[in-house]
């Protein structure tokens, strides 16, 4: 089976949904994040990993209402490890690092924090909040960190209702190009 057809498998159901606390469902959040990345001319690792970086959700159970979320899900490691058994690391460390650029753009940016939507101030609590100095430092010090913030921009600015995309078949050529195994 191609990968493509392995992550339809995973989207087509679960990723009707919708996005915790959002206006669209968490397809149409993945696409729009992919939609932004190729509108900035991202790599395609990139890309694929602006599409995928919630896979976590879909592969691991959650509470549907984030006001029942009483403790952070680790989507983005679990959506990493995953990826990382079928994908380099181009596509799977800048997805277990968008959820730290969250914190460390609220840490270094002072308008970040202004930009999150309702759902992201609430998951941001559950995150642990900005990064203290030594926190941000270990960040900048990961070899991703750069291509993370660039996912955590485009997932931030991938909630809009009824923005036309691409579907996500139309990404299967190049998922099946990046898939390592």
């Amino acid at each position: 089976m191609r990968m493509s057809d392995v992550l339809l498998s995973i989207y087509q159901p679960g990723g009707a949904a919708h996005y915790f606390g959002e206006a669209v469902t968490i397809t149409e959040h993945s696409l729009q994040a992919a939609h932004f990345a190729q509108a900035a001319k991202a790599p395609d690792a990139l890309v694929i990993a602006a599409l995928l970086h919630d896979i976590g959700h879909l592969i691991e159970s959650v509470p549907d209402d984030i006001a029942d979320w009483k403790i952070d899900a680790g989507h983005e490691w679990t959506g990493s490890r995953w990826l990382a058994a079928h994908f380099g690391p181009g596509v799977c460390e800048p997805v277990r690092l968008h959820v730290p650029a969250k914190r460390y753009l609220c840490a270094t940016d002072p308008d970040y924090f202004g930009k999150l939507s309702a759902a992201s101030v609430l998951t941001l609590k559950l995150q642990g909040g900005p990064m203290s100095s030594a926190e941000a430092d270990a960040f900048e010090a990961e070899p991703y960190h750069r291509e993370a913030i660039l996912v955590r921009q485009w997932d931030d600015r991938g909630k809009i209702a009824g923005l036309a995309t691409a579907d996500f078949s139309s990404y299967r050529a190049l998922i099946d190009r990046l898939a390592v195994a």
